[in-house]
């Protein structure tokens, strides 16, 4: 019986009558039939589906010329068996008196895995995504980067966390022209030229596709900030409140010769916003034939308070503030008689949220003295009985008695 059952359904399917057959037995489908609505499988299939042009990412930088591995393995054997055969070497190990050369571990680390691991943290950060698309680079140049304030200065690393107040100085950057081009492919020059430039993704207040310009240097000549062109002056990092974290992206890019990039230039006393919207993929695809990304840093920053005296006071304008308008509550019709439920917590959902908070507060203050403060607790809450009430009332001595329930959190 139950096999001619499956075989009828397989029939009806086949028949494109799935429909009628559960109807006329009893059975309602939801949707389309089975032999029509996708799987799940194909579904989430749909929804993770990526562009191939997406997805095919498209190295902008320099390229990473990695050596052969066998002279690798022969100059990792070697150094192995001059450390293996030096008994100095072995004593210091064994005193725990060894002393190891953190710079040089530095700039072993930078010169072999360094690059790939700050591309990493900026795609996780969706640096490259939010800048240039499709594309990325390996930052080969060590980008350092400090916002000086008094004794103490504010270090950026890559993806840390300063607030407004610690960058209100133009940052100090310091990197190192003369890397090693031979190793990229590059050509070698005695001469170099460099631009400097940081932008901010997340902030724009009109555009949700541009970013502003916080600051731009173009054509520094090897490596010397002070003599470059200064085409945006610097900006302090101004992320509205409720807007969370801003990233603010420094992007160093290597010069082929001396750019005119003067269209991009504002004064200093200009304070309008607006002139700072910046497209940093518009910028690289005019200029992709003469400048190459080399050094990356970046920070993340959150509203402060003194922010309020420098939208007002420098930028001129309303301080913004971005709220999230939350939905009402969604409350289903009220029942004669609400089963199982707590009577007084069941009817609060249907009056006035601001009268409700104006009862429990008059409550907590009947028991607070002006002088004394409120009623101590009792020492034993349980241990009191509670008669002659009904179920939803002891429920709430009990809550009141025990420091739980709303009318603590007032």
């Amino acid at each position: 019986m139950i096999v001619q059952s499956l075989s009828a359904v397989n029939t009806a399917r086949v028949n494109g009558g799935a429909l009628k057959f559960f109807i006329r037995h009893g059975h309602r489908l939801r949707g389309k039939a089975p032999g029509v609505a996708k799987t799940l499988e194909q579904r989430l299939a749909e929804e993770r589906a990526v562009d191939p042009e997406v997805a095919r990412k498209i190295n902008i930088g320099f390229p990473h010329l990695k050596p052969a591995r066998s002279d690798l393995l022969k100059e990792r054997l070697t150094h192995l068996k001059a450390q293996r055969a030096n008994p100095e070497l072995e004593k210091a190990s064994r005193t725990q008196s060894l002393a190891l050369d953190l710079k040089q571990v530095k700039n072993d680390w930078l010169k072999t895995s360094g690059p790939f691991h700050v591309r990493r943290l900026a795609e996780h950060y969706g640096v490259f995504e939010h800048l240039f698309g499709a594309a990325y680079f390996l930052p080969r140049v060590e980008l350092k980067v400090s916002f000086p304030n008094g004794d103490t200065a504010s270090p950026v690393y890559y993806g840390n966390v300063l607030k407004p107040s610690e960058a209100t100085r133009q940052p100090e950057v310091v990197f190192d022209p003369n890397f090693d081009f031979q190793s990229t492919g590059a050509s070698v020059k005695t001469d170099s030229w460099w631009t400097l430039v940081l932008t901010n993704p997340d902030g724009h207040l009109s555009d949700g596709e541009a970013e502003y310009c916080h600051w731009f240097v173009a054509n520094i000549p090897n490596g010397d900030l002070s003599k470059g062109d200064k085409i945006i002056p610097y900006l302090q990092p101004i992320p509205p409140k409720g807007t969370g974290f801003h990233r603010h992206i420094f992007v160093l890019y290597k010069q082929e010769k001396r750019l005119d990039m003067s269209e991009f230039k504002i004064d200093e006393k200009n304070v309008d916003l607006a002139a700072r919207t910046f497209r940093t993929l518009d910028f690289y695809r005019k200029y992709q034939d003469d400048i190459t990304p080399a050094g990356l840093a970046f920070f993340q920053s959150d509203w402060d308070k003194s922010l309020i005296d420098f939208y007002h006071n420098v930028l001129n304008m309303k301080h913004p503030t971005f709220e999230y308008d939350f939905p009402e509550p969604y409350l289903r019709d009220q029942e004669w008689f609400p089963l199982r439920k707590p009577f007084n917590l069941y009817m609060d959902k249907y009056r006035d949220p601001k009268q409700v908070s104006k009862e429990y507060l008059a409550r907590k203050l009947a028991k607070t003295h002006p002088f004394n403060g409120p009623e101590p607790p009792l020492r034993f809450p349980s241990a009191h009985p509670i008669r002659d009430v009904p179920s939803w009332l002891r429920t709430e001595i009990k809550r009141d008695r025990l420091g739980w329930g709303r009318i603590n959190d007032v």
